[in-house]
C-alpha cells in the first residue's frame, strides 16, 4: 500500500509569522506556503531548482508597500524576496530560497492606452502577447519580441531587458520603457523618468531608500562615465545587468534610472508598473525563407540579408528543423517551408521585411529575391532554394514554429537533453560564423550533440549542448564548458549574456566588469538594497556585505531527479522530461493548452506544475524505499484484500485522516485536470498529464477511499444500457428539483443530461443497420464488404445524443454505403480518467479483442465522438502495448475524406456558411482535422469555418461534478461563450459530445455534429 509522505522542508517559523503579520497589516493578495505551491515556483526554464519559503501574490502596489514596510522590522530582517513573472528565465533569475513575490496572478492589467501620444501604461504582470492583443485595435504593438511571448510578462522582460527577433530595428525592452514604478525593499516608491542631474542633486534626503538610490546611482554613473563607455562593446545586445552605459543622455544632460532597473533581475526593487512607448504595426510584412545545404552556409550568408535592409534574420539549424517536423507544429508550416528535391535542407534563414510603405517593402523583397536567383543559378553560398510568404497568418505560423524551437530541443530522445547555460552569447555579427566554428569545435571535442537557432542579425545564437543532468560527471562538464565559452566570447569581442540575463551566471560578472566598475555596481546595489534581500546572489553583492554570488554549478533539478531510480524515471518519463519551458502557461484563451491553468492562474494546475509535483512524489517514495512501478504492477494484478479495504477507510475517515501526506497536495493538483490531453501534443516535450495522472490516482486510492461519484463515472458504461431500456422513466425521476438537489448532495453531480428519447434503436426501428450479424458479414465476399461501414458506438453519443448516431447511419446511406451498428462495447475512457487502471485494462483487453475480430473483415469502423475514438489509439496502446492489435477506428472525418473520391463535387452554395467548434482532443491529436472537415464541406458546396476555441470546460463528466462546476463554467467563458455570442448558434457545429452537452446546458441551444448538417445538405439535393 502507498505510504503517507512527509516532505523534508517546512516553511520556517519566522516566515509563517511574517505571513500572518502581513495579513493583519492589510495585504490583500494571496499567500501560499504549502509544499506544492513552493515546488511550483522552485524551477523556471533553466536546469536549476531552489525551493522558496513561501509565495505571495500581491494585487496592487499597496500590497508591496505593506510587505516592504513590515520587512523592515528587526524580527524579519533575515527574510529575502524575489520577484517573479512568467517564470520563463533560462538562468534561474527568479529562483530564491526566500519568498517569491509573483506579480503575474493579479497585477496583470493594461491600465491606460494613449494612442495619440503612442504609449501604454501597464501592470508588469501582463503577458506580452496579451498586451499586443489590447494594442492591435489602435494600430500599435509593443515591439521587443521573444520566443516565450505568449507567457512571458512585461515585468520579466524588463528585469532581463529581453529582446529577440527584429532587435536591429526595434531594439531591446529598455529602449521602449518610458518610466517605471518600483517599490524598494523598505516599501518606499520610486517613479522613474529622465531627470536633469541638477534636479537629482537638489532632492532632499528622506528616510526611504528610493531617494538615496536615485542620488547614489546618478553620482556613480556620472563619475565613472568615461570608463563605462570604454568598457562595453558597441553591440545591439548591450545587456550588462545594470545598464550603466545608457543611463545618460549626454546631449540633454539627463539621467534616467529606468535603465538601471531594466536588466536588474529583481535585485534592486519590485517593478510594478511600466509606461512603454509603442510602435505602429507595419502595413506590409513579407518573409523570405532561404534554404541552405549547411548550417555554416546559413550563418555566413546572413550578413548579406542584413545589408539588404532586412528587419530581421533568424537562423534555424537542421536539428531543430527535424524536431519541428516530428511535432504537431509542422502541420502548420509544411507547405511554407517545403523540402528541396534531391537536396538536404540543413539550415534556413528566415528573413523578414516590414514597412509602413507596401511599395517600398515589395521593392526590398524583390531586390533580395533577384540576388538569391543569381546565387541559386551559380550555386553560390550553399543556397538550395527559397520561398516568399506574404500572408500575415502564414508569417505568424512560421514564427510560431521558430518560437517553439526553444521547447522542441528539449524533446530530444534519450537521457541527454539540450541544456541552456551558454546559449545567448552575443558577438559582433561579422564574427559570428568564426565564433560558432570554434564553439562547435569545443562541443565536438567533448562529443556533445547540440541544436542551434537564433538571431544572426544581432550576433546572437542559441546553442544548447545535450547533457544528462542526472549524471554528476555531465553536470561538471556543463561548468567546464561554460568557463571555456566565457573565454571564447571575450576573444571575439562579445558578451556572455546577450539576451537571457545572468541569473546563476552572475559569477562571471566581476571578471567581465573589472574590479573597479564592479565595485561601483556593488555601490548601486547597496543604495537600493543595503542588506542584500532582493534576489540575493544575482548580478552583484552590496558593498560591505560578505554574501556570495550564485554560481553556474548551483543545485539543479538533476540533483533531485537522480535520487529516483532509473527504472522509475523511465516509466514516468511523461513527467520526468518536463524541462520547464512553460508553454502550458500560454495566456491565449483560444489555445487548447491547459484550461485549468488558464482559469485558476495557479502554476500547480498546469502540466509543468503537475509534472514537478509527481517528480517530487516519486523522489519521496524512493526515499522511503517504495518502488511505484512494482506497487502499480501489484495493483494491476489483483483486487484489494479485505484488510486493504479496511485500511483505506481508516486512512480516510479514521484517526489518520488529519495526518499530513504530501500525496494529498499532489491529488489536489491532479483533481483539477480536465484530462483534455492537449498537453500530450501541444507541449514540445509531450508532457502527458492524463497519463501519469491516472497512474497516480490508481496508487493514491490504494491508500484512501474513493468518492462515490468516481465509481458512478467508472461504471457508467455498465448501467447506461440498462437505463436506456426505460429512458423516459429515468428522465422523469432525474428531472425534478428535489431529485437534482439530492443527486448533488449525495453523489456530487449536477446538471445530469437526459437520456435520448426515442433511443437510438427506437429511432432506427426495423432499419437494417441494427441487424448486426458477424457470421453473415464474414460470409460476404471482399468486394461486397467494400460497400459496408461499421459504426462503433460510444456510451455518451449513443445514449444521450442518439440523433447524431442515427444521422451518421442515414448519411452513410446517402453516400451509397451500407451502415451497420456494431453492438455496444464499453470503451473505458471514463475508467482511465478516474484512475481505475486495473478495470480499464480489462475493458480495453475485451473491447480490443472484439474490434480486432471485426478488423479482419476489412470494413471501415467509424466512431462519432473524437475523444472516445482517440482513446482506442492512445490509452489502449498505453495499457495494452503490443497486445492491442492492429484494429483502427476512424473518426467521422477520417472516414468521410476518402469517400469523397467516389462522389462528384457539388457547386458552391452562396451564403451556406457553417462554423466548426472542434473538440480540443481532436484538433490537438489530429492537427489537420479542422482543415479536413472544411474540405469535406467544400466538396458538398458548403463553407465550414473553423472557430479558434480552447476547451469547452465539460471534458467528459468533469463539468457535471459539483466541486468543479464553477471551474467548468469559467473555462467555457474563456473562448466558447464569447464566440457563440457573436455567431448564429444554429450554424455552429461541435464534433465532441461533451462540447454539445456544455453548450446545451449553458446556452440552452443544441449544437449539431457536422455529420448532421452534411446529411441535411445531401437530403436537400
Amino acid at each position: 500500500m502507498l505510504p503517507a509522505l512527509t516532505h523534508p522542508n517546512g516553511t520556517e517559523d519566522v516566515v509563517l509569522s511574517f505571513l500572518q503579520e502581513l495579513e493583519k497589516a492589510g495585504f490583500c493578495g494571496d499567500m501560499e506556503s504549502t509544499y506544492a505551491s513552493r515546488l511550483a515556483v522552485a524551477t523556471d526554464n533553466s536546469v536549476y531548482q531552489q525551493l522558496p519559503q513561501a509565495v505571495v501574490f500581491p494585487t496592487q502596489n499597496q500590497d508591496l508597500i505593506i510587505l516592504g514596510q513590515l520587512a523592515q522590522s528587526d524580527a524579519y530582517k533575515s527574510i529575502t524576496f524575489s520577484a517573479r513573472g512568467g517564470g520563463t528565465g533560462t538562468n534561474g533569475q527568479s529562483l530564491t530560497p526566500g519568498i517569491v513575490v509573483d506579480l503575474s496572478r493579479h497585477m496583470n492589467k493594461v491600465l491606460e492606452i494613449n494612442a495619440e501620444e503612442g504609449w501604454v501604461r501597464v501592470q508588469t504582470g501582463v503577458v506580452k502577447d496579451q498586451l499586443n492583443d489590447a494594442l492591435r485595435p489602435y494600430g500599435f504593438f509593443f515591439s521587443p519580441d521573444l520566443s516565450t511571448s505568449n507567457r512571458a510578462t512585461i515585468g520579466g522582460m524588463i528585469n532581463t531587458d529581453a529582446s529577440g527577433q527584429g532587435s536591429l530595428k526595434y531594439g531591446k525592452t529598455s529602449d521602449h520603457v518610458l518610466g517605471l514604478k518600483a517599490v524598494l525593499v523598505d516599501g518606499s516608491v520610486l517613479d522613474t523618468e529622465p531627470q536633469q542631474s541638477e534636479a537629482i542633486h537638489s532632492l532632499a534626503d528622506s528616510d526611504g531608500l528610493a531617494t538615496r538610490a536615485l542620488k547614489v546611482s546618478e553620482r556613480v554613473c556620472r563619475d565613472k562615465r568615461g570608463q563605462i563607455v570604454a568598457k562595453f562593446p558597441p553591440l545591439n545586445r548591450f545587456l550588462t545587468g545594470y545598464d550603466l552605459k545608457n543611463v545618460f543622455d549626454d546631449e540633454l544632460n539627463q539621467f534616467d534610472i529606468t535603465r538601471l532597473l531594466c536588466g536588474s533581475e529583481g535585485s534592486l526593487a519590485f517593478i510594478t508598473e511600466a509606461k512603454l512607448n509603442l510602435t505602429p504595426i507595419p502595413k506590409a510584412r513579407t518573409l523570405v525563407n532561404i534554404k541552405y545545404d549547411s548550417f555554416d552556409s546559413a550563418l555566413r550568408n546572413a550578413p548579406m540579408m542584413v545589408e539588404a535592409r532586412a528587419l530581421s534574420v533568424e537562423t534555424v539549424d537542421s536539428r531543430v528543423l527535424n524536431l519541428a517536423k516530428q511535432d504537431i507544429v509542422w502541420h502548420t508550416v509544411s507547405d511554407l517551408i517545403t523540402d528541396v528535391p534531391n537536396q538536404d535542407m540543413l539550415g534556413i534563414n528566415i528573413v523578414e521585411y516590414a514597412s509602413n510603405d507596401p511599395q517600398e517593402n515589395q521593392q526590398q523583397v524583390t531586390a533580395l529575391c533577384q540576388q538569391l536567383d543569381v546565387m541559386l543559378a551559380n550555386k553560390q553560398h550553399g543556397i538550395i532554394g527559397y520561398q516568399v510568404c506574404h500572408a500575415l497568418a502564414d508569417i505568424q505560423k512560421i514564427y510560431n514554429m521558430r518560437k517553439k524551437a526553444v521547447g522542441l530541443l528539449g524533446a530530444a530522445k534519450g537521457s541527454k537533453k539540450p541544456v541552456p547555460f551558454a546559449e545567448d552569447t552575443c558577438v559582433p555579427p561579422e564574427n559570428l560564423a568564426d565564433f560558432i566554428g570554434e564553439f562547435r569545435q569545443l562541443l565536438d571535442e567533448n562529443q556533445l550533440d547540440y541544436g542551434m537557432f537564433g538571431h544572426v542579425d544581432a550576433g546572437v545564437l542559441h546553442v544548447r549542448p545535450a547533457l544528462d543532468m542526472c549524471d554528476p560527471e555531465q553536470e561538471r562538464l556543463m561548468k567546464q564548458i561554460s568557463d571555456q565559452v566565457v573565454v571564447l566570447v571575450a576573444k571575439y569581442g562579445g558578451l556572455m549574456w546577450g539576451e537571457h540575463g545572468k541569473g546563476y551566471r552572475s559569477e562571471y560578472g566581476p571578471a567581465f566588469f573589472g574590479e573597479e566598475l564592479y565595485t561601483e555596481l556593488r555601490r548601486i546595489k547597496a543604495a537600493f538594497d543595503p542588506d542584500n534581500r532582493m534576489n540575493p546572489g544575482k548580478i552583484c553583492i552590496p558593498l560591505e556585505n560578505d554574501d556570495e554570488l550564485v554560481k553556474v554549478d548551483g543545485v539543479k533539478r538533476g540533483y533531485y531527479d537522480r535520487q529516483i531510480p532509473v527504472k522509475v524515471r523511465d516509466s514516468f518519463k511523461q513527467a520526468m522530461e518536463c524541462n520547464g519551458n512553460g508553454l502550458c502557461f500560454n495566456y491565449d484563451t483560444s489555445s487548447p493548452m491547459c484550461p485549468s491553468m488558464k482559469i485558476s492562474a495557479d502554476r500547480r494546475h498546469s502540466p509543468k506544475g503537475r509534472a514537478g509535483l509527481v517528480r517530487e512524489w516519486l523522489r519521496l517514495l524512493s526515499e522511503q524505499g517504495i518502488d511505484p512501478v512494482e506497487l502499480e504492477n501489484t495493483l494491476m494484478e489483483s483486487s484489494p484484500s479485505v484488510k486493504q479495504i479496511i485500511d483505506r477507510f481508516r486512512n480516510t475517515f479514521g484517526a489518520k485522516r488529519n495526518e499530513y501526506d504530501f500525496s494529498h497536495e499532489v491529488m489536489e493538483a491532479m483533481n483539477g485536470c480536465l484530462a483534455c490531453k492537449a498537453c500530450a501534443s501541444q507541449c514540445p516535450i509531450k508532457v502527458d498529464v492524463p497519463s501519469f495522472r491516472s497512474r497516480f490516482m490508481n496508487m493514491y486510492y490504494s491508500r484512501y477511499q474513493r468518492p462515490v461519484k468516481d465509481y458512478l463515472v467508472a461504471y457508467v458504461e455498465s448501467y447506461l444500457p440498462i437505463m436506456a431500456k426505460a429512458p423516459a422513466t429515468f428522465n422523469a425521476i432525474m428531472r425534478p428539483n428535489w431529485s437534482k438537489s439530492l443527486t448533488a448532495k449525495a453523489v456530487g453531480y449536477v446538471d445530469m443530461p437526459a437520456l435520448s428519447v426515442p433511443t437510438l434503436f427506437e429511432s432506427l426501428d426495423g432499419h437494417h443497420a441494427t441487424r448486426f450479424d458477424l457470421q453473415w458479414l464474414q460470409a460476404l465476399s471482399e468486394r461486397e464488404r467494400q460497400d459496408y461501414v461499421l459504426i462503433v458506438q460510444d456510451p455518451f453519443t449513443s445514449y444521450y445524443d442518439a440523433e447524431v448516431v442515427r444521422d451518421l447511419v442515414f448519411l452513410a446511406e446517402r453516400l451509397g454505403k451500407k451502415p451497420m451498428l456494431v453492438p455496444f462495447k464499453p470503451n473505458g475512457k471514463a475508467q482511465h480518467v478516474k484512475g481505475f487502471l486495473r478495470q480499464f485494462a480489462k475493458t480495453a483487453k475485451s473491447t480490443a479483442e472484439f474490434l480486432n475480430q471485426l478488423a479482419q473483415l476489412g470494413i471501415p469502423m467509424v466512431g462519432v465522438d473524437p475523444a472516445l475514438v482517440l482513446c482506442y489509439r492512445d490509452e489502449y496502446d498505453e495499457v495494452l502495448g503490443n497486445k492491442r492489435g492492429e484494429f483502427t477506428v476512424l473518426t467521422a472525418h477520417e472516414w468521410l475524406l476518402p469517400v469523397l473520391n467516389d462522389k462528384p463535387a457539388s457547386p458552391k452554395i452562396e451564403g451556406d456558411d457553417w462554423y466548426l467548434f472542434a473538440h480540443c482532443t481532436e484538433k490537438t491529436k489530429l492537427p489537420n482535422a479542422e482543415k479536413e472537415w472544411g474540405t469535406i464541406f467544400h466538396h458538398f458546396g458548403a463553407n465550414l469555418i473553423p472557430v479558434s476555441v480552447g476547451c469547452c470546460g465539460m471534458a467528459g463528466t468533469f463539468g457535471h461534478e459539483k466541486d468543479k462546476l464553477e471551474t467548468s463554467k469559467g473555462v467555457y467563458a474563456l473562448s466558447w461563450q464569447p464566440n457563440l455570442a457573436n455567431l448564429d448558434v444554429d450554424r455552429c457545429l461541435a464534433t465532441g459530445y461533451s462540447c454539445r452537452s456544455q453548450a446545451k446546458r449553458l446556452e440552452q441551444s443544441k449544437m449539431k455534429h457536422p455529420v448532421q448538417v452534411l446529411l441535411r445538405i445531401l437530403s436537400s439535393r
